[in-house]
């Protein structure tokens, strides 16, 4: 019916490419307008100014020979003022823009090692941005945004690349599960050194106090009992340890059995085994 009373509604976002006698003469905007059949004029077809997305997937290699597929995400519009270049220059845009971004990558990844190529994919995304504006401004398009979505390398090399990443953290697990356990021991160690200082020093104390009690003992033995030398106190002091020891020994359940020589002239003997060695002792000093 618009044909019929020359008339032509053109949408939103979206313009018109009128022609005269097979030649281009205008670019209608949104609206509508008069089109005079009778006169030659036609309408060649629409061109929509809506901002459009082109995924481009490509096959290449690395420099390090591991083959990878990039995607790479091309979001693009045709520019109104440029509507007739856009129209008439080009048959078919997305099969022009996919050759671009294929010459440009294939260009681009195979002078970067895999590892690299994932560091750098937003160098890759402007590089192939870069290329696509130069080319296709002449063409009435304007290259919007320029993403790369994914760089998927082969199954095996995917593979290979998680079992390389698990070792290293294994080792690095082991390598601090090492070092926690060197730190254990060693605090270990300081703690067990620590206990046996204080036991020895303990002990050295505890004899301290032995030979002070003895001295005393025997000072004040000889002052209150007339007579009696400092060998007899301490031959005395000695049969009274061994029977104290005796009845420790007799007294605990859990004691093994020990068998010392026994009786008054065992006690002698002990005794003049004591003197003797420090006797000697004293003379090595000397």
């Amino acid at each position: 019916m618009g044909n019929l009373f020359c008339c032509i509604q053109v949408d939103q976002s979206t313009v018109a490419i009128k022609e005269r006698f097979g030649k281009f003469e205008d670019v209608l905007e949104p609206g509508c307008h008069c089109l005079p059949w009778f006169l030659g004029s036609q309408l060649a077809g629409h061109l929509s100014l809506r901002l459009q997305q082109l995924d481009v997937k490509c096959e290449t290699k690395t420099k390090d020979n591991v083959f990878v597929n990039v995607v790479a995400s091309i979001q693009y519009r045709a520019l109104a003022d440029k509507a007739n270049d856009a129209f008439y220059k080009l048959s078919n845009t997305r099969s022009q823009i996919q050759a671009y971004v294929f010459d440009v990558i294939r260009a681009t990844v195979p002078k970067l090692n895999l590892d690299d190529t994932f560091e750098q994919k937003n160098d890759i995304a402007k590089a192939v941005e870069d290329e696509l504006e130069k080319a296709m401004s002449a063409y009435g398009y304007e290259i919007v945004q320029t993403l790369i979505v994914d760089i998927e390398p082969d199954e095996h090399v995917k593979r290979a690349m998680n079992e390389i990443n698990a070792a290293a953290r294994m080792r690095l697990a082991a390598t601090e599960k090492a070092e926690a356990e060197k730190i254990l021991q060693i605090k270990r160690a300081e703690g067990e050194a620590e206990s046996k200082y204080l036991s020895g020093l303990g002990i050295a104390r505890q004899r301290q106090a032995i030979v002070d009690g003895l001295r005393d003992s025997v000072l004040g033995f000889s002052v209150n009992v007339p007579g009696t030398t400092a060998k007899d106190v301490m031959d005395m002091v000695l049969v009274t340890q061994y029977f104290d020891t005796m009845k420790e020994i007799g007294a605990s359940s859990k004691s093994s059995a020990i068998f010392i020589p026994h009786g008054p002239g065992a006690v002698r003997d002990v005794a003049a085994q004591i003197r003797d060695g420090l006797l000697q002792g004293s003379n090595a000093l000397h």
